[in-house]
């Protein structure tokens, strides 16, 4: 069974810092790509970076480019998305999910955790 669970969610004031993780169980971790998706209250769902299996070639929304970093631990089955220089703007359900291909869209992703909110508040 595909299990994924995202934590390290919080409030946080702008301008600051969170690292999330999401801990991958059920798949062979090691041969996908990896994705973080958000949701923000009343809004649908935004792509917002990928990973490929290796670790090698990652990719970012404008929205989020330069401030925030995906990774990944294959012997953790572990995918990371430390998020810098938050902004209300950022505050978000996120999600991880497996999937195939490198891609900027939402196609493709078949399992989800339950998310991790992020809250960015002063």
């Amino acid at each position: 069974e595909v299990q994924l669970v995202e934590s390290g969610g919080g409030l946080v004031q702008p301008g600051g810092s969170l690292r999330l993780s999401c801990a991958a169980s059920g798949f062979t971790f090691i041969t996908y790509v990896m994705t973080w998706v958000r949701q923000a209250p009343g809004k649908g769902l935004e792509w917002v970076s990928d990973i490929d299996s290796g670790g090698g070639i990652t990719n970012y929304a404008d929205s989020v480019k330069g401030r925030f970093t995906i990774s990944r631990d294959n012997a953790k089955n572990t995918l990371y998305l430390q998020l810098n220089s938050l902004k209300p703007e950022d505050t978000a359900v996120y999600y991880c999910a497996p999937r195939l291909y490198l891609a900027r869209h939402l196609d493709g992703m078949d399992y989800w955790g339950k998310g991790t909110l992020v809250t960015v508040s002063s």
